[in-house]
């Protein structure tokens, strides 16, 4: 209707004149000095970020108003669609977007604004809006989480007294969901609600429209999950190599630790910094460095069994050819006792001939006979069976001080990789059965 600029002081069409003559625009409408009811209805045209850093979105809307002024009745059957820039001879409502960090209008080419006038007086508002909304998010499931956002609209100055906010459609009032692509998310359901914000000021009127997002997991599961899954494994590959090879096992558990490591810092990089939860995928990526962590402590402790059993086996060596030694010189003295016996044993023999046939002694002649105990001959005496029976003590006390140091040694190493070889598998099965079943249904 109007084709050219309008300003305050320019000549305005007939219609427009008569409802502008005596009009005020600082003066909301009355009716039977009850308060004005303003219905709103959304249209949600994208909503272009999710971040989980700043706990916001940001969305474009196209907001509109409706409500009824008597002063803008005029007589006809068709409404009047004016230029945006017009509503700035009207009245219309002050309302505000509540958890907006930023917002703008759209101005290119002109300001998007609508405003239009029916015969009974209702004037539809219009307005393209982009905001950045905070949303509060709860990350303990991240990124199985599922994320409730708000877009809540109140009246600044008037309060329940003035105005009365209520939505046109109740949960039909806003559209574009159905048919809204997002990167990571899904939106799973909406609804809208009535409320009356308290403050001290008093009670104001309030819309609230409720968005349940729901996170897409699969992008993590090829992302994060899968990587980290498939190091856990690929650090398993030691138990299947000779305990021997130090380079080759010591190379893969250092190599798979720090991929973990790098992987855990990057999984970080896109959540918030300083936050007072620990996030699901923190709990996995835990879950897997502890794994790749223990593989490589398990070849510490095979590699110092390993040792410890050589140590052991060389000792118990050393103690059997001891005792070998001590058996043979046992022998070999036992052999000459007897020899030194028999050697004896004939020259008193030879003795005892050799009186037999000499002629008597006299009586002032001392006969000092071999067996007398003041002979020239030693006594042999059992000194040599008592040295050996304290050595057979000794040894045996030794070898159970032994047996009570080496008690927690492993007979067989290579056990221990065998044993590995099934229960890192098996408790990792059991622990992601237990992750996914408590994250996804709890």
């Amino acid at each position: 209707m109007l084709n050219a600029e309008v300003k305050d002081g320019e000549i305005l069409p007939p219609t427009i004149q008569r409802l502008m003559k005596g009009y005020n625009k600082y003066l909301r409408p009355f009716f039977d000095n009850g308060p004005v009811t303003v219905g709103m209805s959304l249209d949600i045209a994208s909503i272009d970020t999710i971040s989980e850093i700043n706990m916001d979105y940001t969305a474009t809307i196209f907001l509109r108003q409706r409500w009824t002024d008597e002063r803008l009745v005029f007589e006809g059957n068709k409404s009047l669609s004016l230029d945006g820039r017009l509503v700035e001879l009207l009245w219309v409502p002050d309302t505000f977007i509540v958890d907006s960090k930023k917002s703008f209008l759209h101005d290119i080419t002109v300001e998007n604004r609508l405003i239009r006038i029916f015969p009974n007086g209702t004037v539809l508002y219009a307005l393209r809006i982009t905001t950045t909304v905070a949303c509060n998010m709860d990350l303990t499931k991240y990124p199985m989480d599922k994320q409730t956002c708000t877009l809540q609209l109140e009246s600044w100055g008037y309060n329940i007294n003035d105005v009365m906010f209520y939505w046109t459609r109740g949960n039909e009032s806003v559209s574009g969901l159905d048919t809204l692509q997002l990167a990571q998310y899904t939106v799973e359901d909406h609804y809208t609600s009535v409320s009356e914000a308290v403050y001290e000021t008093g009670n104001y009127p309030r819309l609230v429209f409720h968005f349940e997002l729901k996170r897409s997991i699969l992008y993590f599961i090829l992302e994060t999950y899968v990587p980290s899954s498939l190091l856990v494994v690929l650090s398993w590959v030691s138990f299947w190599i000779s305990l021997s090879s130090v380079p080759a096992r010591i190379c893969i558990g250092v190599t798979t630790v720090l991929t973990m490591t790098t992987l855990m810092m990057g999984a970080r990089t896109s959540l918030p910094n300083a936050n007072c939860f620990i996030k699901a995928i923190d709990v996995y990526l835990g879950i897997c460095f502890s794994f790749i962590f223990g593989a490589l402590i398990e070849y510490a402790v095979a590699h110092f069994c390993t040792l410890t059993s050589t140590d052991s086996h060389m000792l118990m060596y050393s103690h059997h050819l001891h005792d070998l030694d001590d058996e043979i010189n046992g022998i070999v003295t036992t052999i000459s006792t007897h020899s030194a016996a028999l050697s004896r044993a004939k020259r008193r023999a030879a003795k005892e001939q050799a009186a037999a046939s000499a002629p008597p002694p006299s009586s002032t002649e001392l006969t000092i006979t071999p067996s007398s105990p003041s002979g020239s001959e030693p006594k042999p005496g059992p000194a040599q069976p008592k040295r050996t029976h304290w050595c057979i003590t000794a040894l045996a006390t030794l070898r159970k001080l032994l047996r009570s140091l080496n008690c927690c040694t492993v007979e067989n190493p290579h056990h221990i990789d065998n044993y590995s070889r099934i229960t890192f598998p098996l408790s990792f099965v059991m622990v992601n059965l237990l992750y996914w079943t408590y994250y996804l249904y709890f």
